[in-house]
């Protein structure tokens, strides 16, 4: 696990996020980034508190800012893409909608508490 992933788990669960894994998507070769960070919230607000506590510890921490960010004007799913680490933050109805874990079933997976 790198200290980046380690980063955003944290900053998710500062903020109470929920059910927060990674997904290591290296041995799969048509993934799109090298991980996948994902959580979800109960609420809209949650949901933008978790995305501006993971954007500004990247900053503060490891001094990367997203190089796209989608979602956060409904915040059902925000999407904050770091290149090689793309974090999904979910409102709760829409990751049990989406189901990433299982379109990506076959990646190594981590799951962090606190």
């Amino acid at each position: 696990m790198s200290s980046e992933i380690k980063v955003i788990a944290d900053a998710m669960l500062e903020k109470k996020a929920q059910d927060v894994v990674s997904l290591d998507l290296t041995k799969i070769g048509t993934a799109i980034a090298d991980d996948f960070v994902i959580c979800n919230a109960d609420s809209t607000t949650q949901v933008v508190a978790i995305s501006d506590n993971v954007e500004e510890k990247m900053d503060m921490v490891c001094g990367r800012s997203p190089i796209r960010k989608q979602g956060r004007e409904n915040a059902f799913w925000v999407i904050l893409d770091y290149g090689d680490i793309v974090v999904h933050i979910f409102k709760t109805d829409q990751r049990l909608f989406y189901r990433l874990e299982d379109l990506w079933a076959d990646a190594v997976k981590t799951t962090y508490t606190d």
